[in-house]
């Protein structure tokens, strides 16, 4: 709560500001903190909470609601293959309160509750079902599949940090002061966007030249260090991204899926001790 109350201040407009939050954040305090901070919020909900009048809970009410409509998104499966789930919505406002013990501290608020629950049965994978819990307004399916969206993305700023912690390892810095520190995150996050973004690249945007990405030195480290019997007339950007992810490990057997954020920072952290290496070399052989 007090990280709600900071960022909303830094950002200084909190109409515009909405926090997303996984089923950690479903806490009524905080529901009632954004609403003093005069902004919003979208929570993955795991409380079932009393409703209306106290004499059911959210579960009870959303039972009863109709399907409103349809979604259609991609999802991965345990092999990492790609799949298609459709995801029945449902939504409701409802007059959600306090728990029992806190009623006296807390006002009863008036939020909105959406149900994304998949049809059938999918294989190889865990059913899809999200249900979310927020104070903005819903009028429509539209709505709805927007806030579901807003939701999903926030996945993208978990693996954002996994790479910032575990592949830049921030959290082994020995650094003594607040501002070296400061200035050591400031790298991390360029080189932890860095990688995410190559790695979502290559997959929506796989056949865009190379040099969007990568300079022309690690290009013909790249092509030195991992050969191909029977290169591609097209040298893409996913031709050398593969071949960074290869020397992080990356087998690219023809069934793997795309490669992931961790052989790509392994990727990247040989390239680069390796483009050093070439360049003090390169630095002895001149002299």
């Amino acid at each position: 709560m007090e990280n709600l109350r900071q960022s909303t201040g830094l950002l200084d407009d909190p109409g515009r500001c909405v926090h997303i939050g996984d089923r950690e954040s479903d806490i009524y305090e905080l529901f009632c903190t954004v609403q003093e901070a005069g902004t919003h919020f979208l929570i993955r909900t795991c409380v079932d909470r009393l409703a209306d009048d106290g004499g059911h809970t959210i579960s009870g009410e959303m039972a009863e609601v109709t399907v409103k409509g349809l979604h259609r998104i991609d999802v991965r499966d345990s092999d990492g293959h790609l799949d298609r789930a459709t995801l029945e919505i449902r939504y409701r406002k409802i007059r959600v309160l306090p728990p029992i013990g806190k009623q006296k501290r807390y006002p009863t608020l008036i939020l909105t509750v959406i149900h994304a629950a998949e049809r059938g049965t999918p294989q190889n994978r865990k059913l899809t079902e999200w249900k979310l819990i927020t104070d903005l307004p819903v009028r429509s399916r539209r709505y709805a599949v927007g806030k579901i969206e807003w939701y999903a993305r926030r996945w993208k700023i978990e693996v954002f940090h996994m790479i910032f912690k575990s592949g830049c390892k921030a959290g082994e810095a020995k650094l003594r002061t607040a501002q070296r520190l400061t200035n050591l995150i400031a790298v991390f996050c360029i080189l932890s966007w860095r990688v995410f973004w190559m790695t979502m690249l290559n997959r929506f945007k796989p056949d865009v030249p190379p040099s969007i990405a990568l300079a022309n030195v690690e290009l013909v480290l790249l092509d030195h260090l991992v050969n191909d019997k029977a290169p591609p007339r097209r040298r893409t950007l996913s031709y050398h991204l593969t071949k960074i992810a290869r020397i992080g490990d990356y087998l690219a057997r023809a069934s793997d899926s795309p490669p992931g954020n961790t052989v790509m920072w392994r990727g990247m952290s040989r390239l680069t001790d390796i483009r050093l290496g070439a360049a003090i070399g390169a630095g002895f052989l001149g002299n």
